[in-house]
């Protein structure tokens, strides 16, 4: 299997190779592409690989623009952060919609089904089959939390972000209260809508309702305010800039 990875994130695109690469060995990676641009130059000056790990939402446009080009394309495996696309990308005979980040067992699952696509090529699921398995991943709705003897219970509409402190990870509700919970940053980034949050750094992981102002920092960065309010600076990663923007902007 000769495949392509469009991805504009590069800490995205080099684990999305080191997945591939481990689940299917015997894949062979041509290129890892960019931008719309350079992907137009690569279609042009390279036969069609076999697949294409397509990421829609790229720095200079959309990943559909890059397939809008060719006259044929071969079978794709969507990669993005935002499921409202999920059927346009069914338009384009996609086999998978991934939601990043880019869950092992669901990869595993798109590679297999890349397989008995070639060994059936004449077996196609139906139109309802497929919008069903594109939006089948459900996430998580509420957390209970031990407080004290009791536990309480709160929807994801009621938490404003979540946050790591001194190795513990802290779930902070509207009001500013804020409770343990037995969750990894990463875990959450799993399990919770990509719509309504998004992990801005390694300490902090927000409600798009929590979002209060939005600065401007220097090397690249954003500075932010979130309600409730915390008194240290919360900065936007570097590398999470261009996605926290696109994540406000959908």
């Amino acid at each position: 299997m000769k495949a392509i990875i469009i991805e504009d994130e590069d800490i995205a695109s080099r684990r999305l190779r080191n997945l591939i690469e481990e689940l299917a060995p015997e894949s062979e990676i041509l290129e890892q592409i960019s931008s719309v641009e350079s992907g137009h130059q690569w279609f042009e000056n390279n036969e069609l690989p076999d697949l294409i790990f397509l990421d829609i939402q790229l720095n200079d446009g959309y990943g559909f623009d890059i397939i809008d080009r060719l006259e044929n394309h071969p079978p794709i495996i969507f990669t993005t952060a935002y499921n409202e696309y999920a059927i346009r990308g069914f338009k384009y005979n996609g086999l998978d919609y991934l939601l990043k980040p880019i869950d092992k067992n669901e990869l595993q699952k798109a590679l297999n089904k890349y397989t008995k696509t070639i060994e059936k090529r004449n077996d196609r699921p139906t139109d309802i089959e497929a919008i069903r398995h594109l939006f089948k991943k459900e996430y998580k709705r509420r957390f209970m939390v031990k407080v004290g003897n009791q536990f309480n219970t709160f929807n994801v509409e009621d938490i404003a972000y979540f946050m790591a402190d001194d190795g513990v990870i802290f779930l902070l509700n509207k009001k500013g209260k804020r409770f343990p919970i037995e969750y990894t940053l990463e875990q959450l980034e799993a399990i919770l809508n990509p719509i309504n949050f998004f992990r801005i750094n390694r300490k902090y992981m927000i409600s798009v309702c929590a979002v209060e102002e939005i600065h401007s920092y220097f090397n690249s960065r954003l500075l932010i305010k979130l309600k409730p309010n915390q008194e240290e600076q919360i900065i936007v990663s570097r590398e999470r800039t261009s996605n926290f923007k696109k994540w406000l902007d959908t």
